[in-house]
Formats: C-alpha cells, sequence, structure tokens
C-alpha cells in the first residue's frame, strides 16, 4: 500500500455493478465482503477494493475521516 492509496480510495468510483459511481470508501461492507468471497477484480480497481475491504473488516473506517474534503 502507498499512503496515496487512502486518498484514491475516496476519489475512484465503482466503475460498474449495483453501486456504479459511488467511490470505493463509501461502498458498504457486505459489498466488499462479497468481493473477498468471489475474488477481487484486475488492476486498480481490485486493489483498492481488496484494500477497504481490509480497512472496513478491522474496523479502521475512521481512517479516512481526515481526508474527506467537506461537502
Amino acid at each position: 500500500m502507498k499512503p496515496e492509496d487512502l486518498e484514491r480510495l475516496l476519489t475512484v468510483e465503482m466503475p460498474y455493478g449495483k453501486y456504479k459511481g459511488r467511490p470505493i470508501a463509501d461502498l458498504p461492507g457486505n459489498y466488499l465482503n462479497w468481493f473477498a468471497r468471489e475474488g477481487f477484480p484486475p488492476g486498480e480497481v481490485g486493489r483498492l477494493l481488496a484494500l477497504m475491504h481490509e480497512i472496513d473488516h478491522n474496523g479502521l473506517s475512521d481512517l479516512l475521516t481526515p481526508l474527506r474534503r467537506p461537502r
């Protein structure tokens, strides 16, 4: 993992599926768990999904709070 990957979780959007257009950091845990069971896709999206799954699974989602921009 590179430090900039945490920011990428907030900026890269899910490119397909039920949650298309939603930032990877905002995907629900059950969706991330499904990918963990079925296999993450290749490439950057898969790498970021796996990272977000680890963060979510270990209860570390608050790590992303300081990186979020005010809306």
